[in-house]
């Protein structure tokens, strides 16, 4: 990304880190956009060709299924709220269905049987996890090749020849032909009957990307059925479109809750071909696959649109920030929602622009998302990239932008569930152990430090104060510290993540552990005269903090506590966060067996402990925390209060 580009992307930042929403109280809410209440966090998990899952073919059931809680594990690791999984790749199915043979990338056979149910499978380890599960089928690929002689002879691919046609080396469903089109329908609403699926999702893929010097066989299908359309490609387009509409028709007739979803091609027309079109010079996926994209929107034929914006913030053909406003004009007042595809294959990756080999790219494309209110999260091409972290993309995307938890958006206008009531919380040696009675699909719990006589709205109005999710009627707040008296409130969602008020508040009394907070205006805090003292800040802890340039030099400002005994301890920092703060600032911890730093992103989610890790120390009055000026990102170091807790 440029330079000037980078500025811009910081001051509109700076513009939005401290936003209004209004309460039931009397005054308005303050909320970190860093940590938003709803957000959809997903992954797409890929199973055709063996990109994802199964990572090959021949594995034994428990091996597959490993695999999978490992991507879940991932996903939950990562504070993502939903996966997308290819289930139907090539024609072909993840689960026993009565239209199509098993898929090949199970056994490395198809129609072999893989010995269990991997949809009903994925489904219940995904909710397990309070994971949304979005079935996602592709709808007219047919094989990777195009030998027909190939496909099992009972695929109705080869029991039909006149539905299909080779194209570009594979073969692929006829769009054209309406008995193609009730048969995929039918193929897909089989899963969506027989399986408790979340959503359902269609990817870029409709009638096949052009390939130089060939045609698309079908001028018999348009010479038969295509006599209202002028062109081909109104036909075709027609095709695709009357594919979505029943689509959404049939799903929503059968499970109203399910989500209907699809993520096309990033560019709709470009605005040199259709004024409506965005200001972009790519490939126009209304003219080269058929993909009326807009119209799905504007019709309301789609609940959301995940369009693959896989290109890099400044980038002359396809701009990210161009494309992103372009679609959140789109959706503006339909109803429809907006995630974003994200191309975490680019970051970091070998031979791709210089922009994607910035850890900060990734990153910065989600601060641009909150620019746009219509954008409601994003999902990421594909699990194995994101697992594969390179250069740090994700890490660094994660500690900017998924601190916390975040619930699903809500979906339609569904009644929410009556409050839940909590009737224990109880101090437990991994944490605080709470149980409550609800009628909800699954439920938020909330934390605040004390005993508040009443629940301030403004408690929930982002996710600060989100400890986690559940489908459970129980929860274990194992990051409560020992010596902290807390307040617990739970809220229950419905299907459609609709969500009730909170329950009463519940206490959790500190256990008489050892906590200690040290604040930059206590005895046991030193700096040195390069650091000076603000109140700028709402976000501060007490009085004021400390500040100061960064430098190729220690400096530190240190935290002195008297830790009792030996042992494991929880460090957690509070600072006022701003754009103009430092992206990287390193806090040390004077762990035994040597310092220990932490960098932590200052420009975003302040006004909160923010926990550095658990470590072991020992016992004694010394040094224990440091926030040190010595860092190469710009922008000043935060030095405000930690808190130094007992675990072990």
């Amino acid at each position: 990304m440029t330079a000037l580009l980078r500025t811009v992307l910081a001051a509109l930042t700076a513009a939005i880190v401290l936003v209004p929403v209004s309460s039931s109280s009397a005054n308005a809410c303050v909320v970190d956009p860093a940590t938003p209440k709803r957000q959809l966090r997903a992954m797409w998990i890929s199973s055709v060709a063996n990109i994802d899952w199964p990572s090959r073919t021949g594995l034994s059931a428990s091996a597959q299924q490993a695999e999978f809680r490992a991507w879940l594990d991932l996903a939950v690791s990562r504070r993502m709220n939903a996966v997308v999984v290819q289930v139907r790749p090539t024609a072909d199915a993840f689960w026993p269905s009565t239209y199509e043979p098993w898929s090949q990338w199970l056994t490395g056979t198809q129609g072999g049987n893989p010995g269990y149910d991997p949809l009903a499978f994925m489904v219940r380890e995904a909710h397990a996890r309070n994971l949304e599960f979005h079935a996602w089928f592709n709808p007219y690929r047919i094989a990777n090749h195009d030998d027909a002689s190939r496909l099992v002879s009972s695929h109705p691919a080869r029991r039909n020849p006149g539905w299909r046609f080779a194209y570009g080396g594979k073969l692929y469903y006829n769009p054209g032909i309406p008995e193609v089109r009730d048969f995929i329908e039918d193929a897909i609403m089989d899963a969506v009957t027989r399986y408790d699926l979340d959503g359902v999702h269609l990817d870029d893929y409709f009638y096949p990307y052009p390939v130089s010097g060939q045609t698309i066989p079908d001028a018999a299908t348009y010479e038969r059925y295509g006599g209202a359309f002028d062109t081909i490609g109104d036909w075709r387009r027609e095709n695709v479109n009357l594919l979505v509409r029943e689509l959404d028709q049939r799903i929503h007739a059968a499970k109203p809750h399910v989500s209907f979803g699809i993520s096309p091609f990033g560019i709709w027309r470009n605005a040199g071909t259709d004024p409506l079109g965005s200001r972009t010079s790519g490939l126009q996926s209304y003219d080269a696959i058929y993909a009326d994209s807009r119209r799905w929107v504007k019709e309301g034929w789609v609940d959301y649109l995940a369009p693959q914006v896989y290109w890099h913030i400044g980038f002359s053909t396809a701009a990210y920030e161009v494309l992103t406003a372009w679609w959140s004009d789109q959706v503006r007042g339909t109803g429809v929602q907006l995630v974003i595809g994200q191309a975490a294959y680019r970051a970091g990756a070998s031979g791709e622009d210089a922009a994607w080999r910035d850890a900060a790219e990734l990153s910065d494309h989600l601060t641009d998302n909150r620019r746009h209110s219509e954008i409601v999260g994003d999902v990421f091409f594909s699990a194995k990239d994101v697992r594969a972290d390179r250069i740090g993309a994700i890490t660094r995307l994660a500690n900017t932008h998924y601190t916390r938890p975040a619930l699903l958006p809500a979906r339609g206008s569904g009644a929410a569930p009556a409050a839940p009531s909590i009737t224990s919380a109880a101090r437990a040696s991994n944490g605080v152990q709470l149980t409550w009675t609800g009628s909800g699909t699954s439920y938020a719990v909330h934390r605040v430090a004390g005993s508040p006589s009443a629940a301030d709205p403004c408690f929930f109005a982002d996710a600060r104060n989100l400890v986690g999710t559940t489908r459970q009627t129980t929860f274990t707040d194992t990051s409560a510290a020992a010596g902290t008296a807390y307040t617990y409130y739970v809220s229950a969602l419905s299907r459609t993540h609709q969500e009730s008020p909170p329950s009463a508040g519940r206490a959790a009394e500190g256990s008489g552990g050892f906590s200690v907070v040290v604040d930059n205006a206590d005895a046991g805090f030193t700096a040195g005269t390069n650091w000076g003292t603000s109140t700028f800040s709402g976000q501060r802890h007490g009085a004021d903090y400390r500040f100061a340039d960064p430098v190729a030099a220690s400096d530190p400002a240190w935290y002195r506590a008297a830790i009792p005994s030996a042992g494991s301890y929880r460090v957690e920092v509070w600072y006022p966060a701003d754009a103009g703060y430092n992206s990287a600032t390193p806090y040390v911890v004077a762990a035994s067996g040597g310092n220990r730093t932490v960098t932590v992103d200052q420009r975003t989610g302040g006004g909160t402990w923010r926990a550095l890790g658990t470590f072991t120390l020992a016992a004694g009055t010394y040094d224990v925390v440091g926030v040190s000026r010595w860092t190469s990102t710009a922008g000043y170091v935060i030095a405000d209060a930690v808190r130094i807790s007992r675990v072990a």
